[in-house]
């Protein structure tokens, strides 16, 4: 035969289109090939490196001119991950295989980037295709680099494949692939930063605590050495292991970026902390074919922003969107990708440029230049955090509280995780992702907490987002509590915990 078709998957997002691979060898005195279907820069080099890989293991390159059509072809192809399917395309459709071994991989999805050797190298995004391919029952053959990901998705049959003449060889019926197993993760027991080395800062812990529970924002505001950076570290300590739907959705998201899983502790939540040089494509994601950014990699987990005020403005007002919505959308000319983001935003800031504001003996700063350095945070931006809560330098002798007095991690997790199934009872959801008509139906406190709540947001000027803020807030110390009401002091502590809100009416 003259023409031979292998499937195998794009990425595109956070889906795994299905492609076929269609080759033709026509007529011609020279052999060339010609791969057609949107392809990238680095598809279009797989001619070379499949060439290469054909030759080296004493295979024909076919002589005519070998069209490669990458269908459907309005799809964008990128990476190397069709080298694979290619070179099989190739066996077949010039008849150094025979036609019968084409049925060997009729309903097989094939990946890889060949060496020039024939190799098979691996590829980024195949958990994605191991999801999608599992959801139609179709067979893999994967590198073993990408085996872990396959062993993820139940009722994936996967085979492993190291050189491309394993492939041929299984094609033939003359050897077997080794099968990838499903395995069942679990989360390794590792030890995590506890709260007992805090030392003072019980409002911070409570806030941090309440935070965890209800999954809300946070921003830790005091001067250097206070333990914010502390406190923050110690959030994911607090937080309960990921589902498998979930830690499967933060695996995919490593996936399309090449990030190695790891099998003992891939339920653990991802904690990622960029610099405050970073770039808002760094943070979000972008670039000319769409990738993941920093609030994708940190999906269900949570995200680290310190020296808040040093990020640039543009740069954090980007984040807008996504601590609403729980996704991205990255829009190019030619394309347009949608990527996860349901992260837990925490940030730090110090209170002034010099950040030892109230200290006559230390702090310089002029009116002019705090406004300067707090005004680099945008009010709709601030109006979307949770909590803003000051944490003050900590007394010498709370340093010498031994840490056998100290509230544990573990401890704290306990109640944590108790509020959680409280509200995945009632809602199925944290509170911090309620929406509006959720908050209207599940938050509605009782008389007196309501007459306080509209005295303080009468007083504070609060928009009508932060009272829905702070009535999820109050709903978190509720559960936390145990109580099946919102009563006046859940409102009031939930109050207490936006200080911006105070500074600002203050000013």
């Amino acid at each position: 035969m003259a023409m031979a078709t292998v499937l195998s998957r794009a990425q595109h997002g956070m889906d795994a289109p299905l492609v076929h691979v269609e080759v033709h060898v026509g007529a011609g005195i020279n052999s060339n090939m010609t791969i057609v279907g949107l392809p990238e820069a680095v598809v279009k080099e797989s001619k070379d490196r499949v060439r290469a890989a054909l030759t080296n293991c004493r295979f024909e390159i076919p002589i005519g001119h070998i069209t490669v059509n990458l269908s459907p072809a309005d799809l964008p192809k990128e990476g190397g991950r069709f080298d694979l399917p290619i070179a099989i395309g190739i066996l077949l459709a010039s008849r150094q295989l025979p036609a019968s071994a084409a049925s060997a991989i009729e309903t097989t999805e094939l990946y890889g980037e060949l060496s020039l050797g024939g190799e098979v190298r691996p590829v980024k995004g195949a958990l994605l295709a191991a999801i999608a391919a599992s959801r139609v029952d179709h067979r893999l053959i994967v590198p073993a680099g990408n085996a872990v990901e396959a062993s993820l998705v139940t009722h994936c049959h996967a085979l492993v494949a190291n050189h491309l003449l394993e492939v041929v060889a299984y094609m033939l019926g003359s050897a077997t692939l080794a099968v990838v197993e499903t395995r069942v993760a679990t989360v390794r027991s590792e030890v995590l930063p506890d709260l007992d080395e805090v030392r003072g800062q019980a409002h911070a812990k409570r806030a941090l605590e309440i935070a965890a529970a209800g999954q809300h924002s946070l921003l830790l505001i005091g001067p250097p050495g206070t333990g914010k950076s502390m406190l923050a570290q110690r959030l994911n300590g607090l937080l309960p292991p990921m589902s498998e739907a979930e830690a499967l959705e933060a695996a995919s998201v490593r996936s399309i970026c090449g990030t190695p899983i790891d099998l003992s502790n891939w339920r653990r939540r991802p904690y990622r902390s960029p610099h405050h040089t970073a770039s808002a494509v760094a943070l979000v994601g972008g670039g000319p074919r769409p990738r993941p950014g920093e609030i994708s990699l940190a999906h269900h987990g949570v995200l680290f922003l310190d020296e808040l005020p040093e990020f640039d403005r543009k740069v954090l007002e980007v984040l807008r969107e996504p601590l609403e919505s729980g996704t991205i959308v990255i829009s190019r000319a030619a394309r347009q990708a949608e990527f996860p983001a349901s992260f837990q935003l925490l940030a730090a800031m110090n209170p002034c440029p010099c950040g030892y504001l109230g200290d006559a003996s230390r702090c310089r700063c002029t009116a002019e230049k705090v406004e300067k350095y707090r005004s680099r945070l945008s009010g709709p931006l601030l109006d979307r955090l949770d909590m803003h809560v000051e944490v003050p330098p900590v007394p010498l002798e709370s340093l010498r509280t031994p840490s056998s007095q100290i509230e544990k991690s573990a401890v704290v997790a306990v109640r944590v995780r108790t509020a959680r199934d409280v509200q995945h009872r009632r809602q199925g959801v944290t509170n911090a992702r309620l929406s509006n008509r959720q908050v209207e139906q599940l938050c509605s406190p009782t008389p007196s907490a309501l007459t306080l709540l509209e005295r303080a947001a009468a007083q504070l000027g609060l928009s009508a987002r932060a009272h829905h803020r702070v009535l999820k807030l109050a709903r978190t110390i509720a559960d936390l509590g145990n109580a099946a009401a919102i009563e006046p002091p859940h409102v009031s502590e939930a109050l207490g915990l936006r200080r911006l809100d105070r500074a600002k009416k203050a000013n």
